[in-house]
């Protein structure tokens, strides 16, 4: 049997398009900034509630602001549904994120299950974000935070961090970080 070759497209798109989804988690959860602004279409839009509604490039200039107070940010993606058109795309990503925040009291945890509403289009045979907006569906916030680290139970385990200081960066040689990933 042949295989189809439009169903085949429909599939390496929808792969090609769950890898920016998933470049995004990495690129937030590492402040990883060059790596982000590959990710969107230059004339894309990002809503994320009070930090962002409008350009995705304003969006991005802003993170090293937003994401300094942010000791730990942990996106995890779950259920990812799509609908292609030709080089257009919609979709409704399930995700929870930790957010472990310096305070002005000390560290605090938001733990965050929501969704985004992603709208996607494939230009000069790329896919890329051209519209992302944040829905909270809900919110369980600890202050003060309830992450230790220091516990017992990971004594000798590599422990993440955000930006090239990530165990990450010294371990992987073919996942690459940065604009070039």
């Amino acid at each position: 049997m042949t295989p189809d070759p439009a169903r085949l497209q429909e599939l390496l798109d929808r792969e090609e398009i769950r890898s920016l989804v998933h470049a995004y988690c990495n690129a937030a959860d590492r402040h990883d900034h060059a790596k982000m602004r590959s990710l969107y279409h230059e004339d894309a839009i990002d809503e994320h509630g009070h930090m962002s509604k409008g350009p995705a490039m304003d969006f991005i200039d802003k993170l090293p602001e937003i994401q300094a107070p942010m000791e730990i940010l942990h996106h995890n993606v779950t259920t990812i549904n799509l609908a292609l058109d030709g080089d257009r795309a919609e979709g409704e990503v399930y995700l929870i994120a930790l957010h472990r925040v310096k305070g002005p009291d000390g560290p605090f945890d938001v733990l965050v299950g929501g969704r985004y509403f992603d709208r996607y289009e494939r230009r000069d045979g790329r896919w890329k974000f051209a519209h992302r907006a944040i829905v909270a569906d809900w919110a369980n916030v600890h202050s003060p935070s309830i992450v230790d680290l220091d516990h017992p139970f990971l004594e000798g385990a590599h422990i993440g961090k955000p930006g090239p200081a990530d165990p990450s960066y010294a371990f992987f040689n073919l996942l690459k970080r940065g604009a070039d990933a």
